[in-house]
């Protein structure tokens, strides 16, 4: 058995501080840095205009990113500096909206992405999907029991199941100790997206 092959593991981002996805996309660029294919599925996200989504064609063939949630409308805008988000609500109220389908079908692109040998599969923000019922706890599981012996698999979101964190072997939480946002700076362009 190669090295390669000894080194997939199962690692999860958790807890109420910022950083999780951060952290995810850290372990996906190195992999991707290292030659390896690294995949991220943005789970309940669709603004469409965060620095990941823009970044990753400079590390094409590598390093992939797809989001499954509802759109921003004002997406083009907010990319270019010319608006800000508005803190309207409709994205996380649509991502949550059973009826768009939009967990179960980055749980089925996860899948074929496993079938494709990916080296480093990023589920980011998926125990958002499994709290509010989008999908079904045993269905990951028996993705993470599913993987390659050589497959890293990463998990982010706040309020990790346990049973995903049993079958982890590295589990990092993040806390606030102190953020911006206290002290009324809003997300800023190029740090938190």
């Amino acid at each position: 058995m190669s090295s390669k092959q000894l080194c997939g593991k199962i690692i999860i981002f958790t807890g109420s501080g910022k950083g999780k996805t951060t952290a995810a996309l850290g372990v996906a660029i190195q992999a991707a840095g290292n030659g390896q294919r690294a995949a991220v599925v943005q789970f309940l996200k669709g603004g469409g205009y965060t620095g990941e989504l823009y970044s990753a064609r400079y590390l094409d063939p590598y390093f992939s990113i797809k989001q499954f949630g509802f759109g921003c409308p004002i997406a083009v805008e907010i990319q270019s500096g010319e608006a800000l988000c508005t803190k309207c609500g409709q994205c996380f109220r649509e991502n949550r909206n059973p009826a768009n389908h939009f967990a179960p079908q980055a749980l089925a692109y996860a899948q074929e992405l496993m079938n494709e040998s990916v080296d480093v599969l990023v589920l980011d923000e998926i125990s958002h999907a499994i709290k509010h019922k989008l999908i079904e706890l045993e269905a990951v599981l028996a993705l993470l029991n599913g993987r390659t012996p050589g497959m890293s698999i990463v998990l982010t979101g706040r309020n990790m199941p346990p049973e995903i964190i049993e079958m982890a072997d590295d589990a990092s939480e993040c806390r606030v100790v102190k953020h911006p946002i206290d002290s009324g700076i809003d997300a800023r362009r190029g740090i938190e997206y």
